[in-house]
């Protein structure tokens, strides 16, 4: 049976409502998925509530407070198949047997193994109708970091450049402030809270000495800064530290000098001298990273390209021209033919301020 014949309209419009309070935790519910839930009978809203942060009560205990008696025999309408296992809470699906709902809607099955079904399991031998798959797209767009980590035990890795209409980041003598403009800068902003860790170069580090944190948004949290650094080149006094380091090696002294300076450095050797991206990916989804934000020169953004590790280009596109002596996006061998180039398909087009921002997914 389509989706659609399954679930009514007042289904549709309870679980868009769930999804809405979601995402008022797009910044702050690292390394947790982004969920909210929504608790009606007859039509009503009688509880809803969202996961705020890791180590707070889950979405539905929210709305199971909010609603209170009402919740018995009332529908609950979920972005994520409610948890079965005990972790830092305990389990959601118990908490709504034990309230007596009389019907849940996820809108997808959860991705964690630790679940994976077993939320609904748990629901229908209590005897609670349980459905799944109102919706999910719309879910499963919430939490592409957090289905990633589940599932392919890498983050969700969101390139972001910044760049002239000719593919330009900045002039031969490097000079790159500002080529978009500040609401475009702002912008960023936006993606760097969403994110788990910022990953930069150790090039970028010696060019710009920049912080990577998140500004003029409060999130109650600074996302990990990680910087790949082959030849432990990052000085002590950056400003980006405390902060990870990949390496492909780390002479005594150096690692010892930056380790005082608040970084942790980590030897991940690869090919030809160069850190091991791949494997630097499923160290950070081990430590909980969901969405990976990369802000890094050519050689970096060619590397990661280069090795398939990119999910998600976010490209500023400033309407100016600057030459072709400038420098470029990516730093890659030459290719003999076209069929060779990286595609991408475009999600979404808008303008920020004066600038464009496209944003594509490999094709």
């Amino acid at each position: 049976m389509a989706i659609a014949d399954r679930f009514s309209a007042d289904d549709h419009a309870h679980m868009a409502r769930a999804l809405q309070l979601a995402a008022r935790g797009l910044y702050t519910t690292s390394p947790n998925p982004r969920v909210g839930c929504v608790i009606a009978r007859d039509g009503r809203i009688v509880g809803e509530g969202w996961h705020e942060r890791a180590g707070s009560p889950h979405a539905e205990i929210h709305a199971l407070k909010a609603a209170g008696d009402a919740a018995r025999g009332a529908t609950v309408y979920v972005t994520l198949e409610p948890c079965s296992h005990h972790g830092r809470t305990p389990p959601c699906a118990e908490a709504l047997v034990n309230a007596g709902v009389g019907r849940v809607v996820a809108a997808m099955t959860d991705p964690n193994p630790l679940v994976a079904g077993g939320g609904i399991s748990m629901l229908t031998l209590a005897g609670i109708q349980a459905e799944v798959g109102l919706l999910e797209t719309a879910a499963r767009a919430l939490n592409p970091g957090f289905i990633s980590r589940m599932t392919r035990q890498r983050p969700w890795v969101r390139l972001k450049t910044a760049s002239t209409l000719d593919g330009k980041t900045a002039l031969a003598n490097g000079a790159s402030q500002w080529i978009t403009g500040e609401a475009a800068r702002a912008d960023v902003q936006n993606l760097r809270a969403r994110a788990c860790a910022i990953l930069t170069g150790s090039g970028t580090v010696l060019a710009d000495n920049p912080r990577m944190n998140v500004r003029d948004i409060d999130i109650g949290r600074q996302p990990l800064r990680v910087i790949v650094d082959s030849a432990l080149r990052t000085p002590a006094s950056a400003a980006i530290l405390p902060a990870l380091i990949a390496c492909h090696h780390a002479a005594p002294d150096t690692r010892a000098a930056l380790e005082a300076a608040g970084a942790e450095v980590i030897a991940l050797p690869g090919a030809d001298g160069r850190v091991d991206l791949a494997a630097l990916l499923t160290l950070l989804a081990q430590r909980g990273v969901n969405e990976l934000h990369v802000e890094a020169g050519a050689a970096l953004n060619g590397a990661m390209l280069a090795a398939g590790l990119v999910d998600e280009w976010v490209a500023y596109v400033a309407p100016m021209a600057v030459g072709d002596a400038a420098r470029g996006l990516f730093a890659q061998p030459p290719l003999t033919s076209l069929a060779d180039a990286a595609r991408f398909k475009l999600a979404d087009v808008r303008q920020i301020g004066s600038d464009l921002r496209l944003t594509m997914l490999p094709s």
